[in-house]
């Protein structure tokens, strides 16, 4: 290559002379192919109470907000109250945590879906044919005071992230 006159710096260098590049560039080589990752599919969770209004509601919120990535999750309860419980929405929204277009569910809505997992709080025998069945023993917070709702809220929080832990690292 022979230089111009236009390329001379003062000082009588080639201006630019040391970022010629000679050969393929980098940017024109072809990105490597992305490694294939292995994402694991989604759970299909459903948490059981008695009533749909306070415990499975909660469940469902936290999973919600804590393991999205690893599980679709739903909530119903045995014999389903007439509406979720003021306490159960006071005491999640001081979590940040919103479930003003829930309501409650009975199991008989949702018999004929499939979940792998089945988490029972109703202290009733609960199965789905293919499910996985996990018994929590959690009370029920109805009719008690909202500290009762939060000390509750706080098992159940730390119930679910143990059971999204245990959903992210099983094979």
């Amino acid at each position: 290559m022979v230089p111009d006159a236009d390329d001379k710096n003062p000082t009588g260098g080639l201006r630019g002379s040391r970022h010629r590049l000679r050969g393929p560039s980098r940017i024109d080589a072809p990105a490597p192919a992305p490694s294939p990752k292995s994402v694991p599919t989604k759970k299909r969770v459903l948490f059981v109470c008695i009533g749909n209004s306070c415990r499975s509601q909660m469940a469902e919120a936290f999973a919600r907000a804590y393991g999205a990535d690893i599980m679709e999750v739903q909530s119903a309860g045995v014999s389903p109250a007439t509406y979720i419980a003021p306490l159960t929405k006071q005491t999640l929204g001081e979590r940040n945590l919103t479930i003003d277009d829930h309501f409650p569910k009975g199991l008989d809505l949702l018999r004929r879906q499939h979940f792998d997992v089945v988490v029972n709080m109703s202290g009733v025998p609960v199965g789905l044919p293919g499910a996985r069945v996990i018994e929590w023993t959690v009370p029920d917070p109805i009719g008690q005071p909202e500290s009762y709702y939060r000390t509750v809220a706080t098992q159940i929080e730390g119930l679910v992230m143990r059971l999204i832990m245990e959903l992210r690292t099983a094979p």
